[in-house]
């Protein structure tokens, strides 16, 4: 693990700062906040904590993606959630990981001695309701998540996640999804699979067929266009206009 400083290291310019915890905060909070932040960097597949262990920090991810994981009693382990930028790793009042967490590709984080985060809480409500609202959509994107383990097929649930993808990247460019965007795929057709209660084949021929039929179109291996973001959306077998923004 490494202590890194970035250009972004003033608040106010963090690429994230709309959508994050301190998205309400004033200069004179957003200074306080300065006062007890620091940023980390992890490399892919670096783990950052592992269940049990005790946590002095609560974060937000800036870059990257990490992965939450619960290990059984018989070495089994299965991946639960995906953190995604501007969301929130830790709890506060709370200073033991409940799940494993590693970096699923180069992630960076910005992390807050958990102490003085709690006390400034108390002292800051909107900081607190932010991260009750971010609670709340955590509560609703596990949720969607049933459904899609659950209930949709193989080429459903690899466009469900792209969907969800495209959504929080849009988001992160205060825009909205739509025709013609693109991204890069955090995560691995490896770590995909895992995810997804898929095997790695199986996520390779529906990306592939996703491909064939015009619905996504790939530079490379990461890169992925949205030709048509309504067809993507169609795919994912959602009846509704759009699913939830996580």
């Amino acid at each position: 693990m490494n202590e890194i400083v970035f250009d972004h290291k003033e608040c106010g310019s963090c690429p994230i700062r709309h959508r994050s915890v301190c998205a309400r905060c004033e200069a004179d909070e957003l200074e306080e906040l300065d006062a007890i932040k620091y940023y980390r960097s992890y490399e892919a597949g670096q783990p950052i904590v592992w269940s049990g262990d005790r946590m002095d920090f609560v974060a937000s991810v800036v870059t990257g993606v990490a992965s939450l994981s619960q290990a059984m009693e018989d070495g089994r382990t299965q991946m639960v959630g995906l953190l995604l930028p501007s969301d929130f790793l830790g709890r506060p009042g709370r200073d033991v990981a409940p799940y494993d967490v590693v970096a699923v590709s180069n992630l960076t984080l910005c992390c807050f001695r958990r102490k003085p985060f709690e006390q400034m809480m108390i002292r800051t409500p909107h900081i607190a309701q932010r991260l009750l609202e971010m609670t709340l959509d955590e509560l609703d994107a596990a949720r969607e998540w049933m459904l899609i383990l659950g209930r949709k097929t193989a080429r459903e649930k690899i466009a469900s996640l792209m969907a969800i993808i495209a959504r929080r990247e849009a988001s992160l460019a205060l825009t909205t999804a739509g025709d013609g965007m693109d991204f890069e795929l955090p995560l691995t057709r490896e770590a995909m699979a895992d995810y997804l209660g898929l095997t790695l084949e199986t996520v390779s021929r529906q990306i592939s067929a996703l491909k064939r039929d015009g619905v996504i179109t790939l530079e490379g291996k990461r890169r992925v266009i949205i030709p048509d973001f309504d067809r993507l959306q169609i795919e994912t077998g959602d009846d509704n206009d759009g699913g939830l923004m996580v």
